[in-house]
């Protein structure tokens, strides 16, 4: 039987015309809910975030013994402040914590600065060379940094820097991946118009910088430094070579030397210390997390 077809009302006179697709948008700014199954995926992917963390807290409060044998504790046991005090004792890991904080708030520091001038020179100020001189900057982060050991060895026994701080801070004063983070951000997020603008109204170069460009790459900035003061407070194998756990260690280098005995290590020691040098970096993220994870979303989403 065929199918009869209703006719369609006229449209109205100077009424405009439907376009396709406007249903689709009319639920655009509709909020939409997660399932079960998100929630679900959500808590299992916490669980394997945190487990690590939770483990360490637990070998830090069992004897070494315990913690090699099988199966692996998984409550909490009752040395966790005796463990604590023999670490903190055995290696001075006060000096430790102070030397690592004083590295990784310069590295971080003077790499955001000096990150966030280069990055807007290469996204906004016209010169020549400048892809050329930018290529070479991306080039130098396929360059493993075991390459650069010698030389730097070299350079800091010749000046006297040997197991002193500034043979850790000052290599590390700038990084190629902090100016091409930085380039990215500010050839989106800063208008050029802006800083013709400005430079009509008279304002010099550090000015402009101070005023237009450190408040628009701010986000940036946030994410890039804590981003370098993590990998910082973590670094290892340069710190291993310049520094010594007995003179003017980082807490990587004196977690290095944490826990050895005659024959044996013992390895809730060494986990106890890991947790000391872990605790800093949760706080500071409890602190700034909001702004990091600010930072990293701000720019995602384009009116």
């Amino acid at each position: 039987m065929a199918r009869t077809l209703e006719p369609t009302a006229p449209a109205e006179p100077g009424a405009a015309p439907a376009r396709p697709g406007r249903r689709f948008r009319q639920g655009a700014g509709r909020q939409h809910h997660a399932g079960p199954f998100t929630y679900v995926l959500l808590v299992v992917a916490a669980f394997v975030s945190l487990f690590p963390l939770y483990w360490n807290l637990v070998a830090a409060s069992h004897t070494g013994e315990r913690v090699v044998q099988a199966p692996a504790p998984l409550l909490p046991g009752s040395r966790l402040l005796d463990n604590l005090s023999f670490a903190w004792d055995q290696v001075d890991m006060g000096e430790a914590l102070i030397n690592t904080t004083v590295v990784a708030s310069l590295v971080a520091g003077s790499t955001v600065l000096f990150s966030t001038l280069a990055g807007f020179a290469f996204a906004k100020l016209p010169f020549k060379g400048r892809g050329m001189l930018l290529s070479l900057v991306v080039a130098t982060m396929t360059i493993p940094p075991q390459l650069s050991v010698i030389p730097l060895y070299q350079i800091i026994t010749d000046l006297g820097w040997f197991d002193q701080l500034q043979s850790v801070v000052l290599p590390s004063l700038v990084a190629a991946f902090g100016v091409f983070f930085m380039r990215q951000f500010l050839l989106e997020a800063l208008p050029v118009e802006l800083v013709e603008a400005a430079r009509m109204d008279g304002a010099h170069s550090l000015r402009i910088i101070w005023h237009v460009v450190f408040p628009v790459a701010r986000p940036a900035m946030a994410v890039l430094g804590m981003l370098v003061f993590v990998q910082a407070w973590n670094d290892f194998f340069w710190p291993f070579i310049a520094l010594t756990p007995d003179g003017n260690p980082t807490l990587q280098v004196a977690l290095a030397g944490l826990g050895a005995g005659n024959h044996t290590v013992d390895h809730a020691i060494v986990l106890t210390g890991a947790l000391i040098s872990t605790v800093p970096l949760l706080l500071v993220f409890a602190f700034l997390g909001k702004h990091i994870v600010g930072g990293i979303t701000a720019g995602a989403v384009k009116s």
